[in-house]
C-alpha cells in the first residue's frame, strides 16, 4: 500500500513527508493504522546526526497509538479493530529478560531492531524499489506502521488515542520509573530534577506511591507549575543550589529517592549527591550526550547510596502499559496538561523547532481518525 510517512533523508536537515511504499505483515507482524503520535526528543537526537546508532534514510516517531488494520501469520494477542500503543521497547515474555522481574529490556529483536530492520532481518518500508529502515522497530511518523506483534500493546477503547500515545515513551518512563525502576516506598522525600514529560510522569509517579514530599527542580516556572498540578508538594528553582538546599531541610541526611529527567550529566551527579546518606536511591533517566560521563565521588556509594539506571522506566510494556492507561482512565494520572500543541503530519519539523525551544511539553501529531 501507498503511505504518507516523514522521511529523514539527511541528518541535521529537515524530515520530507512523501509517499512511500509500505509492505503487508509477515509472519509476527501486525499493520497499524496510527491516529495519533508524540514527538519525543530521542527522534530529534537522531534527526540532529548527534546520536552515533542512528541512520538514514529512516521514517522516524516511536510514541506511537493507532488501530490495528489486519495481521500476519502467527499473530494472536491482537486482532483487527483493536487499539494498540507502539512499543520501542517489545516484550516477547519468552527470552530470559522477559521472564525476569529485574529487567523489561527483551533480547528477542534487540539486534535486528537496532540496525532498522524488523525481526527477519529486512524492511517493509520502501521507496521505488529501495528499502527503507525503520525507526526503533516502530516508525510511527507515517499513516501506517508494519510492527512486531511483541512491540505492541492492546489497550481500552476508551482510551483517546491522543492521549493513549504519551504511554508509548515518554509519559510510561516517568511513571515507571518511580513506580517499577525505583519502588518509591509511601511517606517517602523524593527529589525529580527536570519537569519535562518525563520529569512530569515521575512526580506523577511518586504521587501515585504515596510519596509524602514530591520536590521537582527545573529552570522553568512554567513547568513547575505543571509539576505541582501532577502531584508536587515543593517546586524549586534549578538555581545551582539544590543540593545544599535539599540536606538542609532533610536534616544533613538527603532525600529517600531522586530522578534525574534531563540528560545533563551536571545533572546527574546532583541527583546522586542529594540522595539520602544510608539508603538513597538516585535513579538515571535521562540520556546523556556521547562520550560524556558521571563523575562519582565513591565515598558517597560507601554511606549507603545507591545509583540506577531506567530504560522506559522498567515498564514491561504489553503487560503494564496497558495498566498505566486504566490509571488515567480511572483518573489517578492527568495527561491532558502534558499535550501542549497539536498539529499534522506535515508540521513534523514545527514540532522539532517547538522542542527546541523548550515551547511546552508535547506537541501530538494528528494522523487520523
Amino acid at each position: 500500500m501507498k503511505v504518507r510517512a516523514a522521511v529523514l533523508e539527511q541528518f541535521a536537515r529537515p524530515l520530507v513527508v512523501q509517499e512511500l511504499d509500505l509492505a503487508d505483515p509477515a509472519p509476527g507482524e501486525v499493520l497499524i493504522r496510527l491516529v495519533a503520535c508524540g514527538v519525543c526528543h530521542t527522534d530529534m537526537y537522531t534527526a540532529s546526526g548527534v546520536d552515533p546508532s542512528g541512520y538514514a534514510p529512516t521514517v522516524l516517531g516511536h510514541e506511537g497509538a493507532g488501530v490495528v488494520e489486519s495481521v500476519g501469520e502467527g499473530v494472536g494477542s491482537v486482532a483487527q479493530g483493536d487499539h494498540v500503543v507502539t512499543l520501542f521497547s517489545p516484550q516477547c515474555r519468552e527470552c530470559i529478560h522477559c521472564l525476569s522481574p529485574r529487567t523489561n529490556l527483551c533480547l528477542a529483536i534487540r539486534e535486528q531492531q537496532n540496525l532498522g530492520f524488523l525481526p527477519d532481518g529486512s524492511t517493509r518500508l520502501s521507496r521505488d524499489g529501495e528499502p527503507i529502515r525503520h525507526f526503533m522497530g516502530t516508525s510511527v511518523f507515517a499513516e501506517h506502521a508494519v510492527i512486531p506483534e511483541i512491540a505492541l500493546a492492546k489497550v481500552s477503547p476508551e482510551a483517546p488515542l491522543d492521549r493513549a500515545c504519551l504511554f508509548a515513551c515518554g509519559l510510561s518512563t516517568g511513571l515507571g520509573a518511580a513506580m517499577f525502576t525505583a519502588q518509591v516506598k509511601d511517606g517517602a522525600t523524593c527529589v525529580v530534577f527536570g519537569a519535562g514529560m518525563v520529569g512530569l510522569g515521575a512526580v506523577a509517579g511518586c504521587r501515585l506511591q504515596g510519596a509524602e514530599r514530591i520536590i521537582c527542580v527545573d529552570r522553568s516556572q512554567a513547568r513547575l507549575e505543571l509539576a505541582r498540578g501532577q502531584g508536587a508538594s515543593d517546586c524549586w528553582p534549578a538555581d545551582g543550589h539544590v543540593v545544599e538546599r535539599v540536606l538542609s531541610e532533610t536534616a544533613g541526611f538527603g532525600a529517600d529517592y531522586t530522578f534525574e529527567a534531563t540528560g545533563l550529566v551536571s545533572v546527574m551527579g546532583e541527583a546522586v549527591e542529594s540522595a539520602r546518606m544510608g539508603w538513597g536511591l538516585c535513579t538515571v533517566c535521562g540520556v546523556a550526550g556521547r562520550g560524556e560521563t558521571l563523575d562519582v565521588v565513591p565515598r558517597l556509594l560507601i554511606t549507603g547510596r545507591r545509583v540506577c539506571g531506567s530504560s522506559f522506566g522498567g515498564v514491561k510494556g504489553r503487560d503494564q502499559v496497558p495498566e498505566l492507561v486504566e490509571r488515567y482512565l480511572q483518573g489517578d494520572i492527568d495527561v491532558n496538561p502534558f499535550i501542549s500543541h497539536r498539529m499534522p503530519l506535515e508540521d513534523i519539523n514545527r514540532a522539532f523547532e517547538l522542542m527546541e525551544a523548550q515551547d511546552g511539553i508535547r506537541s501530538v501529531l494528528e494522523l487520523g481518525a
